[in-house]
């Protein structure tokens, strides 16, 4: 007997509150669908009343949150006719718009800074088939050349200057909202070139009934049944966005023209959706903060130790600032908060290992060894 509702991925969960037409070819890798995690032991951590959540992003199939925006910008793409993509990438970007145009059965041309990408995001590129053009400069750079080659080229662009890129990243909002019944609070979130922040607050605000696309009460997915069918929701959380203090343009009221910072993905110092993400901010009454690379660290290890989560360092960011928050009394005792972690902890293994507080014990292969390895480390 078929699944009533096998899940197939976000635009047909969706179709009705995107841009798809009934005979549009989908090109899915069953995005989206991602889990609401409840945090039931940081918030003893930090000794504070706070409902703190995470909505991991890192489990959709390439890894991070690019996927949901991707699915739409390479579905456009294909049903325009186009033959080939490309992107500028700090990795994430890079690895998703391989993966969907192999999918698809098109071309793949990715741009990465030399020197500047993570490994497992460089080889998630390359075993897609893409083709990679190194550049010496950072994203930035890379930005402004695949603006001005896609005026030339026969390429469609998939970063997020792409419409149909926020689009897809918008359904995160829908989610979430599904689960809690309502939306949070606050909403945190790395930040980067700035769509994903962008992105959320477009799904809330339709959720709300505020913008050009007001929610309607009936669900295709599940026939009006579950809490997000019922009824609009008419809170909109308080939208904050961290970045890393070495790469954080919204602080310095500037581009950055030489960004740092070990959270490779938002190493980015002239985000593309400024203007959008300001707004965004303003909108909510919410707030742009910046967090050290020793926060940043600090909350990756922090999340595994005592969760079980591990995500890559961009998507600590989140957590960083939620957690300095909280404890500086800036987030109100009592709030609902989600912090979006944009990535899986693999795509950054080296960095992960390096902080890695435990070492690796070598013993002989022997049973007497390795019972004493145990019992020297249970916990006291």
């Amino acid at each position: 007997m078929p699944f009533r509702h096998r899940y197939t991925g976000l635009i047909e969960r969706y179709r009705d509150r995107l841009p798809i037409a009934d005979d549009t070819r989908i090109i899915s890798l069953g995005e989206g669908n991602t889990p609401l995690i409840r945090l039931n032991n940081l918030p003893t951590v930090l000794d504070c009343d706070v409902d703190l959540y995470v909505k991991f992003e890192g489990l959709n199939p390439t890894g991070s949150f690019k996927d949901r925006g991707m699915t739409m910008a390479v579905t456009d793409a294909v049903n325009k006719g186009s033959r080939a993509l490309i992107c500028a990438s700090t990795g994430n970007t890079s690895a998703s718009a391989a993966a969907y145009a192999a999918r698809a059965g098109i071309a793949a041309f990715v741009l990465i800074p030399d020197g500047k990408i993570a490994q497992g995001k460089l080889a998630q590129a390359r075993i897609h088939g893409a083709t990679v053009i190194q550049i010496k400069g950072n994203f930035d750079a890379g930005m402004r050349l695949v603006r001005e080659v896609g005026e030339v080229a026969p390429v469609s662009i998939v970063n997020s200057i792409n419409p149909y890129r926020l689009q897809g990243q918008k359904t995160a909002a829908f989610e979430i909202i599904e689960e809690l019944g309502s939306a949070p609070d606050y909403h945190c979130l790395p930040v980067g070139n700035a769509g994903n922040i962008t992105a959320h607050w477009i799904g809330y605000c339709e959720c709300a009934g505020v913008g050009d696309a007001t929610l309607t009460e009936a669900c295709a997915f599940c026939g009006g049944q579950c809490r997000f069918a019922q009824a609009l929701v008419q809170k909109r959380p308080r939208m904050l966005g961290y970045q890393a203090t070495g790469s954080a343009p919204f602080l310095r009221g500037e581009p950055v023209s030489e960004p740092d910072t070990v959270a490779t993905a938002i190493r980015i110092g002239d985000p593309q959706s400024w203007a959008a993400a300001q707004a965004a901010r303003q909108e909510s009454d919410g707030w742009f903060a910046e967090v050290s690379d020793d926060e940043i660290l600090a909350a990756q290890r922090t999340l595994a130790e005592t969760e079980g989560i591990f995500c890559e360092p961009a998507s600590a960011a989140s957590v960083a600032g939620a957690m300095r928050d909280v404890r500086n009394g800036r987030i109100a005792l009592g709030s609902r908060v989600v912090c979006t972690l944009t990535g899986h902890g693999l795509k950054d293994p080296d960095v992960a290992i390096a902080q890695a507080e435990r070492p690796v014990l070598d013993v002989p292969p022997e049973k007497e060894a390795v019972r004493r390895a145990i019992l020297d480390n249970l916990p006291s």
